[in-house]
């Protein structure tokens, strides 16, 4: 068991950053944490945050029954992306922090900025699958 492990009691932790965390890594975090059922622990942070969530996001997750309006933008710590199991990078490149001996995933979906909510569905249903994944990969069973 590692540092960061046993810091979360055995459970593994996920770190989700895009651009402005306002579209993708907040959906990815709201699939996340409810598959994960609190059997692993998540968190989202963006390079360069914005105001708030995009609205189609909001949208696009309540109609799958996840509210994601108590999240907010906010950048990222070298704390939690150390505390991190695994990083998720959605868009941020270079300016997404390397830190050796992480694990490291780049997922390339399309920005919900500015989209319809009928544009941003094909968006979150690949994240959901994507997380669906992450989950089975990191041993947890989704929930839902």
């Amino acid at each position: 068991m590692t540092d960061t492990e046993s810091s979360h009691e055995g459970e593994p932790a996920v770190l989700f950053l895009c651009v402005h965390n306002a579209g993708r890594s907040q959906m990815a975090l709201g699939f996340f944490r409810q598959l994960a059922g609190g059997q692993a622990v998540a968190w989202s942070g963006g390079s360069e945050p914005g105001h708030e969530i995009n609205p189609s996001a909001v949208s696009a997750m309540a109609e799958r029954g996840i509210d994601i309006t108590g999240e907010f933008p906010k950048p990222w710590t070298d704390e939690i992306v150390r505390a991190a199991d695994v990083v998720i990078t959605m868009g941020c490149g270079d300016s997404c922090p390397v830190f050796p001996g992480k694990r490291y995933l780049d997922w390339e979906l399309d920005d919900p900025a500015g989209k319809s909510v009928a544009d941003v569905r094909p968006i979150r249903d690949e994240i959901e699958r994507r997380v669906r994944a992450l989950l089975a990969d990191l041993g947890v069973r989704a929930v839902a």
